[in-house]
Formats: structure tokens, sequence, C-alpha cells
């Protein structure tokens, strides 16, 4: 089975080594359409599968991969299910961000004297191809981490799910590997949970930005990154700012009713590709005018890329002191304006595109101002 994140390294004094994201799983209305859906526009391959057929009467799950990037897609059997009850409240969405380590029960123990709250006390879980440990943990909201220890396992996915083909033919689009997932939480917890992520997971704060750095004329929002030892895991947490009107982050809490995962960042090698292969297959994204292409230039220096093909595609460009990125921003993948990604190209730069702020917000006001929500 092939490894979703890079290789493992030597994390040296990591008081909680993390080897990267191992899968991102979503609660969905219709998983058998959802997967389709990633399917056919996200070029994602279906793997892996659990449900009636394999002994699991409750719900039905649906694993896609594509490069390194895994999604499962859930739903429950019964209205009365606790997955039935999260997609009622929240709409399709993200429950559980899963870590790949090397030892889930020492990280659960950690976590746990540390402060966490317990969700899933250590279990093996075993086949013929061997055993997964998994244990979980609250994070903000409802959303979950669950710990995923699989160096003696060799299947399709985990013990409970069954190696299946589709009979879809899919065509990938370049997405690599999950590059981070942004969280929006009430206004007043930003800090709360990047202590968290500091106390719990020892992970750095690597950047803040306030409410000069992300604002237009009506919205604002703060937001604070931590990261992993290794850097493999970035969490971006938001909370809204006052502001002349209602913030994207005040609409995603109303319509998700609660914090949750606001979007997730899936890198490719050639944003030009696979943008152009997303669009071709009917994914929709944030409209940027044509004039912010005027002065990019003027703004990041020379790029490797022609900038009328990036004007053509509406990828926008920012730079900091290691290099440039590229990136764009779906609109939302369900009806309510909710979860949404983003695909980045990073050449060098380790930043998180604070040069595209102002454009991205302008453009998310209009998509709140065609709702009606702004």
């Amino acid at each position: 089975m092939e490894a979703l994140t890079k290789s493992s390294v030597d994390t040296g004094k990591d008081s909680f080594p993390l080897n990267g994201t191992d899968y991102i799983e979503f609660y969905v209305g219709n998983a058998k359409q959802s997967a389709f859906y990633y399917q056919y526009c996200f070029g994602f391959k279906l793997v892996a599968y659990c449900g009636p057929e394999t002994g699991t009467m409750d719900r039905a799950s649906y694993v896609l991969q594509q490069g390194k990037v895994r999604f499962i897609l859930t739903t429950a059997m019964q209205p009365d299910h606790a997955i039935s009850k999260h997609v009622l409240k929240h709409g399709d969405g993200v429950k559980v961000l899963a870590l790949w380590v090397d030892d889930a029960k020492e990280l659960y123990n950690t976590a746990i004297e540390r402060g966490a709250t317990s969700i899933e006390p250590p279990k093996t879980l075993k086949d013929e191809h061997g055993e997964v440990v998994v244990a979980s943990i609250a994070s903000y909201g409802e959303t979950l981490h669950t710990f995923v220890e699989r160096k003696n396992y060799s299947g399709a996915f985990m013990p409970g799910y069954k190696a299946v083909d589709s009979p879809i033919q899919t065509k990938p689009v370049g997405l690599q590997y999950i590059d981070h997932c942004v969280g929006n939480v009430e206004l007043g917890e930003m800090n709360t949970w990047v202590q968290f992520y500091q106390d719990v997971m020892g992970f750095k704060l690597l950047i803040t930005f306030d409410d000069k750095d992300i604002s237009t004329k009506y919205t604002a929002l703060m937001s604070k990154v931590v990261s992993n030892g290794n850097g493999y895991v970035k969490f971006p947490i938001n909370e809204p700012a006052k502001g002349l009107k209602r913030s994207q982050i005040e609409e995603y809490l109303d319509f998700y009713n609660g914090p949750g995962v606001q979007h997730i960042a899936i890198a490719t090698n050639n944003i030009i590709e696979t943008v152009g292969q997303l669009r071709e297959n009917g994914v929709e994204f944030l409209f940027v005018p044509d004039n912010y292409y005027d002065e990019v230039l003027g703004r990041v220096g020379d790029i490797d890329e022609e900038l009328e093909e990036l004007k053509k595609l509406n990828i926008l460009v920012d730079r900091d002191e290691e290099g440039y990125l590229l990136q764009i921003f779906t609109r939302p993948i369900q009806d309510r304006p909710t979860v949404f990604f983003e695909i980045i190209q990073r050449k060098g730069a380790k930043s998180f595109g604070k040069g595209n702020f102002k454009a991205l917000f302008e453009a998310i006001e209009r998509e709140q101002a065609r709702r009606g929500t702004l």
C-alpha cells in the first residue's frame, strides 16, 4: 500500500511525532453519489469499501485515493444514527482529520495526559493483511483526530474494508498531498484551539494574521497557523473579526451550525494542468476580476508561468522570502456555503498567500451577496 505522505523522517526532539495526514473522513448524506462526484470531477480512484456487503450494517464508506490524498465518504443507513444526525446538523462535512503515526497508543496516551478529550481509546483492528491500531481525540466543534498506526498492515485501507475496483474510468488531475486544513471557530476561540495544538500535540505557532491582514471594506477575520514538528501537518485556525457586514467565517458558522473544517488545501506539481482539468470536469471556482492581473507581476516579480494562462484559469500568485506560490479556491462543494477546496502549487514559498487575501475575500463576498448572506 502506498504511503500517504512524505517518507517518515527522524523527528529528533519532536514530542508528538506525526508522519502526515492519513485520511480525511467526510460524513455525507449519500456516500455513493458523493463518491461518484469525487471520482468524476476530481479524478479520485475508488480503492476500498465497507458496508452491508462487507458485514458493516449501520453505514457505508467509500475510500478514495489520488496521489497521497485519501478521502473516506461515509453515510448512515438509519435516520437515528449519529452520522445521520451529524449530516442533518452540519450538512456534508469533515468529521475526522486522521493522522499517520508510528505508535498510536503512545500518542493517544500523551495527548490525554496533556489534557485532550478522549473519543476512542486505542484498539487494534485485524484481518488477513495484518493489523492497524487506531485511537481518537476531540478537536474543535465535532471534529476528531484519529491516530492511525499501520506499519503492520498491507491491505487496501484497514480491517473492515475490502479492496474494490470502480467501474468508473477516472483520470487523475495531479493532486499530490494535503498541504493544510483550515478550521473555523467562534469569536474568541481561536487562541483556545491554538493553545490546544501547542500544549497537547506539540505544534508550533507558524504565522499570525490579524484583521488588518485579512479584511476588505466590509468584512474581516483573524487567523493563526500551527504546524507540527516536521511541518507535514499544518492547521490554520480562523475566527471572525468585527466588520461592517457578516464575514465568511460567520456565514460558515451559521450554516454549519458550529465550528468545523472550512477548507482543505491540496498540493499539485502543475496547477495549470490540474485546474484546467478540474474546470473541464465541471468543478466551479471563485471568480477574481481581470484587473487582479494588471499589477500582480509588479508585486510578485518574475514567475515561470505565462500570466495569460493564469488569468484564463483565474489562478492567484503570491511570493514570500523563499519563493512563490500559485493557488485557487473552489466554490463550496455542496449547497450549504461551508466546505470548499484550495488547489496550491508551491515553488519555494512556505506562506499562505497573504498578498491574495483581499482578492480572495472580495471573491467570497461576491458569492455571499449572490446568496443574500453578506
